[in-house]
């Protein structure tokens, strides 16, 4: 009976693997590691794909892919902007945060040649990610953490601090010319479509009235964000549920967005 309180003590200081008491798992991922991954958007002329998609391999990026789409718009400034009515790639990739500036960095390098119509990138908050994904990013060596004092090169334009906004609106095949009408009226400049296709899981259902295997576009909007709220309204009450259109409509935060020339 002496001998119980010693016992306890000695117990005590074992390592917690032994004296068992749970473990947290070492590889759950923490709130901090999930944001410091980004989504990070691409869109410039089709013929300037394999460029950024090359920048990507060369940087490491794990996950890209490359999506055919169009412009909406011809104006000089859109054409500044490298979003006028063309072919257009929409290139999108999973970056961790320290190396979204590098990144962005070289492609403004390598797509220097193509002037001020050289595109635009954005990048997205994760409020989510899978574990096995986030692992391989853990696993790998944080690379050019030392980024220069103006980390875009020398003249970029940022917009940060959340000023922007990506809006998406998703409609029947054959309405995004309407839908980008309709936008700009209410103050959209331009706007870049993908064609996609809806699916569901027995043969072609209706969900609040939209039939989700049609031919559809999701046309992605960069706005501003003391805009989007009267662009959204209008797309909606335009091209909502109710019309032939049968569009549904929503928006993400943007962290950062800048112009891809280097003039």
């Amino acid at each position: 009976m002496a001998n119980k309180p010693l016992v306890s003590k000695i117990l005590s200081k074992l390592p917690k693997k032994f004296s068992g008491a749970k473990q947290a798992d070492p590889v759950l991922p923490q709130k901090t590691e999930r944001q410091s991954m980004k989504l990070v958007f691409f869109i410039v002329d089709w013929n300037s794909a394999n460029i950024v998609s090359d920048v990507c391999v060369e940087e490491k990026v794990r996950f890209h892919f490359t999506s055919l789409a169009k412009g909406t718009a011809s104006s000089d400034i859109l054409d500044l902007l490298g979003i006028g009515s063309c072919e257009k790639a929409v290139i999108t990739c999973l970056e961790q945060k320290v190396g979204v500036p590098v990144l962005l960095k070289e492609v403004r390098k390598k797509l220097k040649m193509y002037g001020p119509g050289a595109g635009i990138a954005f990048t997205v908050p994760l409020s989510a990610i899978n574990d096995p994904v986030l692992l391989i990013f853990k696993q790998s060596i944080y690379k050019n953490e030392k980024i220069a004092e103006d980390p875009y090169g020398e003249g970029a334009i940022m917009a940060s601090d959340h000023f922007h906004d990506l809006i998406m609106a998703i409609v029947n095949h054959g309405y995004s010319d309407e839908l980008m009408n309709t936008a700009r009226d209410a103050g959209a400049t331009g706007g870049t479509v993908i064609n996609a296709r809806g699916q569901a899981h027995h043969g072609a259902v209706k969900f609040f009235g939209v039939s989700v295997q049609d031919e559809k576009e999701i046309i992605l909007i960069l706005i501003r964000r003391d805009k989007k709220t009267g662009v959204m309204k209008a797309i909606s009450e335009a091209h909502g549920l109710n019309s032939k259109a049968q569009g549904i409509v929503f928006s993400l935060p943007v962290d950062e967005a800048i112009g891809l020339s280097l003039d």
